[in-house]
């Protein structure tokens, strides 16, 4: 990359097409203040890629995008974030640039729990912050269930950190998952190839919450060129439904092993549209009761915006969460 800035420093006639736009990419993933870098984790079927932003000797912070998002679900919020702390934006496996995992096996929630593990394991993080975005944030909150003494902070975007399901339908989950897993491997081929316009309009007709600008923002990680336009680099296996799923009693079980501090940001035209996730309807004001008597510290607000506001306008977001990584607290273990 270094080589073909050169070359358009000393002679940008001469740089091709895919060059400028290898460039681009490069660009788009900087930090106004400074550069972020990549990084590669081994695990055992391949890598996750993550980016990593601000010193290296910062306080570090762990930041998990959303289903079907990537690493560069944050680019526009860390840039406003304090400075004074490192920050790792993985790709979980099956997104972004990191590897999928090997064939038959399915992505559940207990396996991305696992694979911050391994990530934070490979960092020698023994003690950071999670910063997560929906599927990204109940990641995070069974994590902090699971590793209390590892994690300091939770902040969780427009996520209450678990995602409970009702008794009564856990076998109808067990079952689907099972058959549209069968299901796609018969019917799985090549993926879909796209122009690059036809791309960002199947994205943002699926997810309503972004906007054309970070749509764009998305498909740069998220896309690799082939002959005759890009396809998308995410495993189609993503899509398909976890059969790993708990009742909100488990859900309360759960959290109360949490002894970080919650910071719980809701957006007003995000989950909370849907009646049913409101923080004062059932099952969700137990998880939001649950947080008020069990950890030392918690925090709810509630700001203007989609689904995706820290990505599609991240100053809603950035003071909040920067006052918040600031404070100073005593970890109740």
């Amino acid at each position: 990359m270094l080589a073909i800035f050169r070359q358009v420093y000393m002679n940008p006639f001469l740089v091709s097409v895919k060059e400028i736009r290898l460039l681009s990419k490069w660009f788009s993933s900087t930090a106004m203040r400074g550069l972020c870098r990549e990084l590669w984790i081994p695990v055992p079927w391949g890598h996750v890629a993550a980016k990593a932003w601000g010193s290296p000797d910062g306080r570090p912070v762990l930041c998990l995008h959303g289903w079907a998002d990537n690493a560069n679900s944050f680019d526009r919020l860390i840039p406003l974030l304090p400075d004074d702390f490192q920050y790792v934006v993985p790709d979980f496996p099956g997104h972004g640039i990191s590897s999928h995992r090997p064939p038959g096996i399915p992505y559940y929630i207990t396996e991305y729990i696992l694979d911050v593990r391994r990530i934070t394991e490979n960092l020698n993080w023994k003690k950071f912050t999670i910063l997560g975005h929906s599927m990204g944030g109940n990641v995070g909150g069974l994590f902090c269930s699971i590793f209390p003494e590892m994690v300091d902070k939770l902040i969780l975007l427009d996520s209450y950190g678990f995602l409970p399901l009702t008794k009564h339908t856990q076998v109808e989950q067990l079952k689907k998952a099972f058959d549209d897993l069968i299901k796609l491997e018969k019917e799985q081929g090549s993926p879909r190839v796209y122009t690059p316009d036809t791309a960002l309009k199947r994205l943002l007709q699926g997810n309503g919450s972004l906007s054309e600008e970070s749509g764009r923002l998305l498909l740069q990680r998220g896309s690799r060129e082939v002959p005759g336009g890009i396809v998308f680099t995410r495993d189609l296996r993503i899509n398909l439904p976890s059969p790993v799923r708990i009742s909100i009693d488990q859900c309360l079980q759960f959290q109360k092993n949490v002894r970080a501090a919650v910071l719980l940001i809701l957006a007003e035209n995000g989950l909370t549209k849907d009646e049913k996730m409101k923080p004062d309807c059932p099952p969700y004001n137990l998880l939001v009761e649950g947080y008020r008597n069990v950890v030392k510290k918690f925090q709810l607000e509630k700001v203007e915006g989609t689904h995706h506001v820290h990505l599609t306008e991240p100053e809603r977001v950035a003071g909040i969460i920067s006052d918040f990584l600031k404070m100073n607290v005593t970890s109740r273990l």
